[in-house]
């Protein structure tokens, strides 16, 4: 009996040995620096023209990556007929701005409303709840996330803050069909009577997210997402005579990912849980692929995130090695880190913790609701020299590197995948 129990052990040990070894084939034949070259060097070409959202430029990464997506054969997202997740922004054009804040006149000097309405009335008993940005909060953070509340709003930014105020208008760039009112008003208190009168006409824009499904096998109704933005920021301002701006590494190296690590999980077939893979546009802009997409979904259905953004190059620690934002927010760096034991790559905790990037990626949307979903970068932010510049081309990127990267992250979300974990849930903020 002993004999039998030790040969039974013997050759299940063997058989997941060398299951293991197949599975390191397998991944180094998919994933591997040649092949993450040739993606990514399509997508940061000057064929591209910077991948800028709204031009026919975007058009043509988005049908590359789609091709991707089906050569690999994947399924469409459910409601589509296509890769392409199509949506409309709407692009304001302010007509007019006028009232009272008590005896002050009002001017976009100190009231900016952001909404998709033509004519918005909003007085002092209009029942909007009301919010505030005082000089602790990371201002941007915390406008963008009334904006993103879903709620009409007025929110008393403190006069200490006016320069950040004046900069308010880039949230009404461009704003979603059915944005709620927010009205920035200037003062450290409420005014006891206030009237604010505002007037616009709108463009229509449209623009489209690419999305493949790979169906899960037992849980096909608990989604993992693995995503970057593919949209960048096209022609801008000179440098050294160039005024292409490429996005190598921010993010076609995010985009590149995606697209690797959906070709990965195609081969292994063994997904219980149902895989989204997501190239977001409009990122750049606001981050409106991300938060048309997440609103699609359930959040309670999304079991983790994984958001991929400038991987190309290395990170403070050197190679073989990434930070993950919001690392202690829930225990998924965790899973990820018990699955990677015995590997020589590393996930460390955001060391930008002032930069706030937890909730400045495509990421943010689903976060605020609860979904662990965390973006995965190596991006120096106190020291990326080609950041947002026309340098940002593949010359740059360590191709080996991204490739190991990439392979770390099919490696450690593993037994996320498979259902055997879940992560915890991100505690929602409150706006």
């Amino acid at each position: 009996m002993i004999y039998i129990v030790m040969k039974k052990l013997f050759f299940t040990g063997l058989l997941t040995t060398i299951t293991s070894f197949l599975l390191a084939q397998d991944i180094d034949k998919i994933i591997n620096a040649t092949e993450v070259e040739r993606v990514e060097k399509t997508l940061s070409s000057d064929d591209m023209k910077g991948r800028k959202v709204f031009t026919p430029d975007i058009d043509k990464a988005a049908d590359f990556i789609a091709g991707e997506f089906k050569q690999t054969g994947l399924s469409l997202l459910k409601g589509l007929t296509s890769y392409k997740q199509s949506f409309e922004l709407l692009k304001p054009t302010l007509i007019s701005i006028e009232g009272k804040l008590g005896d002050a006149p009002v001017s976009e000097q100190n009231a900016v409303v952001i909404t998709s309405k033509e004519s918005v009335e909003v007085t002092e008993n209009t029942g909007y709840e009301v919010g505030s940005i005082s000089q602790q909060d990371m201002f941007f953070d915390k406008a963008n996330g009334y904006i993103q509340s879903g709620k009409n709003m007025i929110v008393l930014v403190d006069t200490s803050l006016s320069r950040g105020f004046s900069r308010l208008p880039f949230f009404r760039r461009q704003v979603t069909p059915n944005q709620a009112t927010v009205v920035f008003i200037l003062s450290s208190e409420k005014p006891k009577t206030f009237s604010i009168h505002s007037t616009y006409s709108f463009a229509r824009l449209n623009a489209a997210n690419v999305v493949g499904v790979l169906p899960g096998k037992t849980k096909p109704n608990e989604y993992v997402i693995f995503s970057g933005h593919y949209d960048h920021l096209g022609f801008g301002k000179p440098v050294n005579g160039d005024s292409l701006y490429n996005g190598a590494n921010d993010d076609a190296a995010g985009t590149t990912a995606v697209i690797m690590l959906a070709k990965y999980f195609k081969t292994l077939k063994n997904n219980n849980r149902t895989l989204i893979f997501v190239a977001f546009t409009a990122e750049e802009i606001g981050g409106y692929g991300s938060q048309y997409f997440s609103k699609q979904l359930d959040p309670a259905s999304v079991k983790a995130m994984f958001n991929i953004e400038m991987i190309g190059t290395e990170s403070k620690w050197g190679r073989n090695s990434a930070y993950i934002t919001g690392y202690e927010k829930t225990d998924m760096s965790k899973i990820l880190d018990k699955n990677l034991e015995g590997s020589a790559f590393k996930f460390y905790p955001d060391p930008y913790t002032a930069e706030k990037l937890f909730y400045r990626s495509d990421n943010a949307t689903l976060a605020r609701k609860g979904v662990p979903a965390h973006t995965i970068s190596t991006s120096k932010m106190d020291d990326e020299p080609n950041y947002h510049k026309p340098s940002d081309e593949i010359s740059t990127l360590d191709m080996a590197n991204m490739a190991e990267i990439i392979k770390a992250i099919a490696i450690s979300s593993k037994t996320i995948v498979s259902g055997k974990d879940t992560p915890s849930r991100v505690k929602p903020e409150a706006y």
